[in-house]
């Protein structure tokens, strides 16, 4: 019998995973409170603007393009991936730097701008190469048992996970210049956290994008989730947007459907659920011990950072950079703000994206529209945002207007929409707007981290950046794989009431 499966959240985790069962004959549906695909990964759209709402890259494409091996398909039949060269343009307070995917680009830049480090990035290249081998196979299988520790995959990539130190700590032992450290840990954002607190293991983050590129698919990155959800429904698939779930049903500790918030109720043989992992746990279950037992749970975890948006229309276009980072003169006491006294900084380190000099379509012709990031402490921090979004706008324009070629980058906005904590929280259903999810340190890792196969309840199974292997596009994907593999398995083994 073919077996019906639910889908809760169309991010780009649920619809990956409803991709590969859906190729491979399940029956999916897919559940979409919002009216548009993607979750963090869709698009925002105003007068003609196109913006991405939280990725704006894509690094490691092989992964997505495995994905849409494994149901039959070509990845280039959906999406057009353009190289971003230089992949971003790093802002410090003296110095400029612009690293390439090319290698011997970046080593002549840094020999260049940073002499004497060039050969520690050819060992940063040739070490973390080696890691990412490693790493590799522990990141793509699930954890289901503390005995997976005990596999040989495991064991082999020990001595490679840098147990012992921050990612700081790794990268101090490759270069001497404070701004090439921060050259190489600043990913460790991504994750929303410190690189002095993040594990040394995520060395691998900055290796990504130097052996693999950055790369944008023409029309943004919300195309991906466009191109899944366009194979779910090749393979028969439905998708329902605009379709809130009020909970998700369970009887002796067993999922067996949903109910929508308009009352009508569906079973399912499975579940899997794409929301934020602690909204779908203190939210979408009725079950009163299942949910006052998780949150006790949820209280005692830690969690990311959040990110304080700013999505500007402008009646001009400027020839900088595709990604730009301005960088905090004080960097690391930025980042203690930000995740230790939770406090607005006075010198927050920026993101622009400047996407129009890769992709003119992403506005109307002569115009552009920017995308500014700056990190920003979760809403454990309890700042008023009513109170202090203006402001922090307002600082953010003074320091891209002063240290950027975006000058008078004020006079030229056409339209601005900004997106606080507060918001992440109350419109996107982001737990405590911790907008890059469970924080990654060793004790929210493999098996601490919650399982694909969700341990409180049967046939129920999570994916996304708050289940193993964690926060990122290519860690997501992966998760994907390991989930719908996961089911599949099951299936076949007979684990599952028919």
């Amino acid at each position: 019998m073919t077996k019906h499966i639910a889908v809760v959240g169309a991010g780009p985790g649920g619809l990956a995973c409803a991709m590969l069962l859906a190729g491979r004959g399940y029956h999916v549906d897919v559940y979409e409170k919002q009216p548009y695909l993607g979750g963090r990964t869709s698009a925002f759209k105003k007068d003609g603007y196109t913006f991405d709402r939280g990725p704006t890259f894509l690094s490691m494409p092989y992964i997505l393009e495995e994905l849409f091996d494994f149901v039959g398909r070509k990845l280039d039949d959906y999406l057009d991936l353009l190289k971003v060269e230089p992949m971003y343009e790093l802002r410090f307070k003296d110095l400029v730097f612009s690293p390439s995917a090319t290698f011997q680009s970046t080593f002549e830049q840094i020999q260049s701008l940073f002499p004497g480090d060039e050969l520690g990035y050819k060992r940063f290249m040739e070490d973390t190469r080696r890691k990412m081998n490693a790493l590799l196979p522990v990141l793509q299988n699930r954890h289901s048992s503390l005995l997976d520790y005990a596999r040989w995959r495991t064991i082999k990539a020990l001595p490679e996970l840098s147990l012992n130190q921050s990612l700081y700590e790794v990268l101090d032992s490759y270069f001497t210049d404070e701004r090439l450290k921060l050259s190489f840990t600043f990913q460790s954002k991504y994750l929303g956290m410190s690189p002095w607190e993040c594990p040394g293991a995520f060395s691998i983050l900055s290796y990504m994008e130097h052996e693999y590129g950055v790369w944008h698919p023409r029309g943004g990155l919300n195309q991906i989730s466009e191109a899944m959800a366009k194979v779910v429904q090749e393979y028969g698939g439905r998708i329902h947007l605009n379709t809130p779930i009020k909970q998700i049903l369970t009887k002796n500790k067993s999922v067996y459907g949903l109910e929508l918030e308009n009352g009508e109720a569906y079973q399912y043989d499975d579940v899997v659920i794409n929301a934020d992992f602690a909204y779908a746990m203190t939210e979408l279950f009725s079950e009163t011990k299942l949910k006052q037992h998780t949150k006790a749970k949820l209280d005692k975890k830690n969690y990311s950072c959040s990110s304080f948006m700013i999505y500007i229309g402008l009646d001009k276009q400027y020839d900088q950079t595709h990604h730009t980072v301005v960088f905090s003169e004080d960097y690391k006491k930025n980042v203690e703000e930000i995740t230790k006294s939770k406090t607005l900084s006075a010198d927050p380190s920026i993101y622009i994206q400047n996407p129009v000099v890769t992709d003119s379509s992403l506005a109307p012709s002569g115009k552009s529209g920017l995308y500014i990031l700056a990190p920003v402490p979760n809403n454990f921090s309890l700042l008023d945002w009513e109170r202090h979004k203006y402001e922090f706008r307002d600082l953010i324009y003074d320091i891209i207007e002063q240290r950027t070629e975006f000058e008078n980058l004020r006079d030229h906005v056409v339209f601005e929409e900004l997106l606080t904590p507060d918001d992440w929280q109350n419109h996107h259903n982001i737990y405590q707007g911790a907008t890059f999810n469970l924080a990654h340190n060793l004790g929210q890792m493999m098996y601490f981290r919650p399982h694909n196969q969700f341990q409180e309840l049967n046939n129920c199974w999570l994916v996304g950046g708050g289940t193993h292997p964690g926060s990122g596009l290519p860690t997501i994907f992966e998760s994907a794989r390991i989930t719908a593999n996961s089911l599949m398995d099951a299936d076949k083994k007979g684990l599952y009431k028919q």
